[in-house]
């Protein structure tokens, strides 16, 4: 029997209103396929306003009551449009995330899918109902709720679709797909019909914000047919795919922003064995993310070293490098919240020389300072100030791609 999952993200069930276009478009899907799941994120906004609110409260609320908080903005939705359904005589079910099999383990906040057991979602759809579920959260082997960090719904939706061996996963949201840059920083930017596992992987983990990063690593392990479509109008979309089908690819097929960049600088590191070992090991037990690392050549036995984080994990990861071993032999440690990260991406990167030298340059014309630099076989990452970051997108997307 055929079976689909399709995501609807905030912005899609932002309201009422939307929340029944919603309805109506899985009745249409309903039609063609044999069985629907579904996965629903927060309306739009909500999330950060439970965020705020907590914050009022307190400066450093329990990871736990946290989860317990945000996790009810999914079920809200789910809820909302399973009655939707049920009212145009569609039957519907909302189920929660630990209702719906999702086994979590790891931190509050950031936690991981451990395990799907979908036997309740197979009784409803042998009972043949649409199955809505809260996207964004689990339980752990303790049944405490978790949740999945932002963007989780998308890898709520690739979990259940790979655990159930779905046909297709459709992603819906505010774009009607996967662009060559934001279309809001460059105007010139183009949908693409298609687009590699490894280059989407790039685009989201550096800041293209369709698809959360992990669920497109998901989606590739288990190699799903992956859409990512607009809610608001009918189209192809973008299909994620294990290559981009072209003889030979360009070299570079996107470029991405990230204004949710933290540089932190312990100055003065000892220049020892054992340093960053220690440094690093206390920021993974936080489950906070590094992303670029640059280290100074050592001058009188000390050094600096830079890192930079999402800054939602900024003042945690400035905590721990205060508190840890590396910090304590630190001269001082610095933070800057300004600055964003920019890349270009693309699988013809590998066969294909002098990109880095075409990207530096394009920024020099612009007198766009590089502060950082990162690399990978198909990306090239750079940290700017957030003030110039949308001026970079623009003059990489003139150089490779307009």
């Amino acid at each position: 029997m055929s079976l689909i999952v399709q995501k609807f993200g905030g912005t899609s069930v932002a309201d009422l209103e939307r929340i029944q276009n919603v309805a109506g478009r899985i009745a249409a899907t309903r039609g063609n396929w044999d069985r629907v799941i579904v996965v629903v994120s927060a309306m739009a906004g909500e999330t950060d306003r439970y965020i705020n609110l907590a914050h009022e409260l307190s400066p450093d609320p329990a990871g736990r009551e946290l989860d317990i908080l945000l996790a009810s903005g999914e079920r809200i939705t789910s809820s909302l449009l399973a009655i939707s359904l049920s009212s145009r005589g569609v039957p519907a079910i909302s189920l929660t995330g630990g209702q719906a099999g999702i086994r979590t383990e790891g931190t509050h906040t950031r936690a991981r899918v451990r395990t799907i057991q979908p036997k309740r979602i197979h009784q409803e759809l042998d009972g043949g109902k649409v199955v809505i579920a809260a996207g964004f959260q689990g339980v752990d082997q303790f049944n405490e709720e978790q949740t999945l960090g932002r963007g989780g719904s998308d890898l709520t939706a690739v979990a259940l679709a790979a655990a159930l061996e779905a046909d297709l996963c459709e992603i819906y949201t505010d774009v009607d797909g996967v662009y060559t840059a934001d279309p809001r920083i460059e105007p010139s930017a183009r949908r693409l019909e298609r687009i590699s596992y490894d280059e989407m992987m790039e685009l989201a983990s550096l800041g293209a914000k369709v698809l959360q990063p992990r669920s497109v690593d998901l989606a590739a392990k288990y190699r799903l047919q992956l859409v990512v479509r607009s809610s608001f109008t009918e189209g192809e979309g973008t299909l994620i795919t294990p290559d981009t089908g072209g003889i030979e690819a360009p070299a570079v097929n996107g470029v991405s922003c990230d204004k949710k960049q933290s540089k932190l600088t312990a100055v003065g590191v000892a220049d020892r064995p054992g340093i960053a070992a220690s440094l690093f090991g206390t920021l993974a037990e936080k489950s906070i993310i590094v992303d670029m690392i640059v280290q100074n050549v050592s001058d009188h036995g000390l050094t600096d070293i830079s890192i930079t984080v999402n800054r939602d994990t900024a003042e945690e990861a400035e905590r721990v490098m205060c508190e840890t071993h590396a910090g304590g032999d630190a001269g001082k440690i610095t933070r800057d919240d300004a600055v964003a990260k920019v890349s270009v991406v693309g699988i013809g990167m590998k066969s294909q020389a002098g990109v880095a030298s075409r990207t530096f340059a394009a920024l020099a014309r612009e007198r766009i300072n590089i502060m950082m630099i990162s690399t990978s076989e198909i990306s090239i990452s750079v940290i700017v100030q957030e003030a110039q970051a949308e001026d970079a997108v623009r003059a990489l997307h003139r150089e490779f791609i307009a």
